[in-house]
């Protein structure tokens, strides 16, 4: 490990650290009876955390409708998030444990990043909610990426705004497709098995917690530590 750089720990928000999975799955079955089409349980839990053209896409092509074109999809994945952010803004779901986290790292000389798939406004939203110390140096949301997840450009982004190499980097994550992009970005990742997963579909993360009480920056430095050995005995 490289002692002159500090530690950096990128998060995911949706189902990391705001406890979302119930309000987009609201928002998208909204979206789905505004139009006619419609989504399973299945599909949104497969598609969490990923772009909204793939969810859109898959919903009309289900239904036996068009896929959208370019502006049709831009409207209803505007609308789709506006439904989110009506019914999240009500009363914001941190999840348990987010703040004293960031905090701990914050104080224990870690550096703290976003990156997030949802589009901007979603993030703003979110970030006035779970850090409202301001701890996050760099957000990377799915407006600043042209991949998303489980591509790592998020990821490789926050990085290289953070000023630091993917070496340097553990992501917190909750669904397989960033636990998937932080491994091609050449980070470790830990995964929150928050609603809507499980253990055996996370398993590929270096750690599985329930809660983010489990972590602590101990913790994250020692996960870290043995990527960066690892790494070393491979090349």
């Amino acid at each position: 490990m490289n002692n002159d750089q500090p530690l950096v720990a990128i998060f995911d928000l949706d189902g990391t650290l705001a406890d979302s999975y119930d309000h987009h799955h609201i928002s998208w079955k909204l979206l789905a009876r505004e139009n006619g089409v419609e989504v399973t349980d299945k599909q949104f839990h497969e598609h969490f955390g990923r772009k909204n053209r793939e969810m859109i896409d898959g919903m009309w092509r289900r239904s036996g409708r068009p896929v959208p074109n370019d502006q049709e999809y831009r409207a209803l994945s505007d609308r789709k998030e506006q439904l989110f952010r009506d019914h999240a803004s009500a009363e914001f779901p941190v999840m348990n444990g987010a703040l004293e986290l960031l905090r701990s790292l914050h104080q224990a000389g870690w550096r703290l990043a976003v990156g997030s798939s949802a589009p901007r406004a979603n993030v703003e939203l979110t970030l006035v909610n779970v850090d409202p110390d301001d701890l996050f140096e760099a957000v990377v949301t799915g407006n600043d990426v042209s991949q998303g997840k489980p591509e790592p450009e998020v990821f490789l982004k926050a990085a290289e705004l953070m000023g630091t190499s993917p070496q340097q980097c553990i992501v917190v994550e909750d669904a397989r497709a960033g636990i998937e992009a932080a491994h091609r970005a050449g980070m470790p990742a830990v995964a929150l098995c928050s609603r809507g997963h499980t253990h055996e579909e996370l398993s590929d993360a270096e750690l599985v917690v329930d809660s983010l009480d489990d972590l602590n920056p101990q913790r994250l430095g020692e996960i870290l530590a043995g990527a960066i050995d690892r790494s070393r005995n491979d090349e």
